[in-house]
């Protein structure tokens, strides 16, 4: 930590001088970034703040109103504090009106009583400072160097918080905008301690924009964002605010986190790598369409004057996040989609696209093909190959399209049917979008921050209050929304008197601020209260 006035205080050299504050005792704990001897009353103008300003006071203003000015001067430009050496022009104490100034400004003063030889001050707190100055440089750099392998690597984030606590010694914690726990390391604390009630100490925790330290909780936060999109949060727990450096070792960690989370890919054989390149730049729209067709081409698959059916399929189970049986799970899964798409004859570019959407298919049919028996042939060719679909493997299918500036559309509305119906569907061969109702849409939708703000915004306040005091409002009004406002019913399924409900329906309005009678309001809490019960349930495994 850098020194402070108070230490400054504390070195030898002063304390044999006899130092006492007169002004700005409050403020001892500021840092000091230099030592300054100064004589001349027109000082500010050279400093840049955070200086302790040493001084016999020789050259100063004779009057009253000038050495006014002077104070003035040195709290406007933010220094650290000043020490005035008596006996050379002010005898053995400072004019009245100084210190009332000084006092008024809140600015540390400090009369020495004994002479003083300023250069033993100086050398010693300048080598301080020179020292702490080299000690961040150096830690930055180890910090640049440590992230930027980091970043090479493609590192999971469980690796990166182990960087960042090692570094820090403090415990961190990576969560997205609905307050869940993505992954954590818990440095010298248990996983209970500092996962206990995280929902609601983070809640309480709001930090704008940007980097900042919340003195009450004690916590180091940042947000990571990819692309101008901000999807979580990295906290460091500290029981102090913390130097410059853990800011920049909290955000270098979280842009480590965020840019490999949009560059992470499965690494496979050349085509495969090829075939997936090739459908990723349809989805991210990164490569013309003529280019993607001149390579399709080249890879066999003719895209051009066909009709286009993204389809995806995933595994219902979900996948080990990383690792080996990861990676290995995932080529079974792709070495059996290409078998079958084989083995049915289809034209069609494979390839693992995103690790978590299992494997990514473009089908290319002719005008007569239907794309209702491909996707039949395609899901009884898995079931033969052992891959049971509706059980072990979701088959979700988008629309088709007719020209390849459309396939994006029908890959991504693939991906979503595959992302809905693995939690949501009954098993059937395959799905496609009508498959999809409302838990299903707002599932795929789980991880947009517009969603999880929209949930906040409606539910918020009324979640804050029932972890506060221990009460389980957000329950009632589920069951009362379910049970179509009829609160006899509603009264039974939470075992509670019809009086006892009315008191609680009309404290949830009030928390809440809205009238359940209107028809909208109802509406829009109860998708709120369906989405919640989507996030929580289909919400990613904490890694710790």
């Amino acid at each position: 930590m850098p020194m402070t006035v108070r230490d400054v205080l504390e070195l030898p050299a002063l304390q044999q001088a006899g130092p006492r504050v007169l002004a700005g005792r409050d403020r001892l704990d500021a840092p000091v970034r230099w030592v300054h001897v100064a004589e001349i009353p027109e000082i500010a103008d050279l400093l840049r703040g955070g200086e302790l300003v040493l001084t016999t006071g020789i050259g100063l203003p004779p009057d009253d109103d000038g050495l006014r000015r002077w104070i003035d001067g040195l709290a406007a430009v933010g220094v650290a504090g000043v020490v005035v050496e008596l006996g050379r022009r002010f005898g053995g104490t400072l004019p009245a009106g100084l210190v009332e100034h000084a006092r008024s400004r809140n600015l540390p003063l400090i009369a020495l009583r004994r002479e003083m030889r300023f250069v033993a001050v100086t050398e010693v707190v300048h080598s301080v400072i020179v020292e702490e100055q080299t000690a961040d440089l150096l830690a930055k750099d180890e910090i640049h160097r440590i992230f930027t392998e980091l970043s090479v690597e493609g590192a999971e984030p469980r690796q990166v918080l182990r960087e960042v606590t090692r570094l820090s010694r403090r415990p961190a914690v990576l969560e997205n905008l609905a307050h869940q726990v993505l992954a954590y390391e818990t440095g010298p604390l248990t996983a209970e301690e500092l996962l206990d009630r995280w929902e609601t100490r983070s809640r309480a925790v709001e930090i704008p924009s940007g980097t900042g330290y919340e003195p009450r909780s004690g916590w180091l936060v940042t947000g990571v964002e990819a692309r101008g999109n901000r999807w979580g949060r990295l906290v460091l727990l500290c029981d102090q605010e913390p130097p410059a450096r853990t800011r920049v070792l909290l955000e270098r960690a979280a842009s480590t986190i965020a840019l490999n989370q949009l560059v992470a890919r499965d690494s496979s054989s050349v085509e495969r790598q090829a075939r997936s390149s090739l459908l990723l730049s349809l989805v991210n729209h990164s490569a013309p369409t003529r280019d993607v067709a001149l390579r399709a081409r080249g890879l066999g698959v003719v895209l051009e004057q066909r009709l286009l059916l993204g389809v995806v399929v995933r595994r219902r189970r979900p996948v080990p996040a990383a690792g080996g049986e990861a990676n290995a799970r995932r080529r079974e899964l792709l070495d059996a989609v290409e078998t079958a798409v084989r083995e049915c004859g289809l034209a069609a570019l494979v390839g693992d696209v995103d690790e978590a959407a299992g494997v990514t298919l473009l089908v290319a049919l002719d005008e007569t093909g239907s794309d209702e028996a491909a996707l039949g042939s395609l899901s009884a060719a898995l079931t033969r190959a052992g891959h049971r679909a509706g059980s072990d493997v979701v088959v979700a299918a988008g629309s088709v399209v007719r020209t390849l500036d459309l396939a994006r559309r029908s890959l991504v509305e693939a991906a979503q049917v595959a992302d809905a119906t693995v939690h949501t569907a009954e098993p059937r061969p395959f799905y496609r979008l009508h498959d999809v109702r409302l838990r299903g849409l707002l599932y795929l939708l789980r991880d947009d921050v517009r969603l999880q703000t929209f949930v906040e915004r409606e539910l918020g306040p009324l979640l804050t209050y029932d972890q506060r005091h221990g009460t389980n409002h957000v329950a009632l009004l589920e069951t009362y929304l379910v049970e179509g406002r009829n609160k006899r019913r509603a009264a039974d399924a939470m075992s509670l008197s019809r009086s006892a409900l009315y008191q609680r329906l009309e404290l949830i309005e009030r928390v809440l601020g809205v009238d359940l009678d209107s028809s909208e309001r109802r509406l829009s809490l109860h998708v709120a209260l369906t989405a919640r019960d989507v996030m929580r349930a289909g919400g990613p495994e904490p890694t710790g």
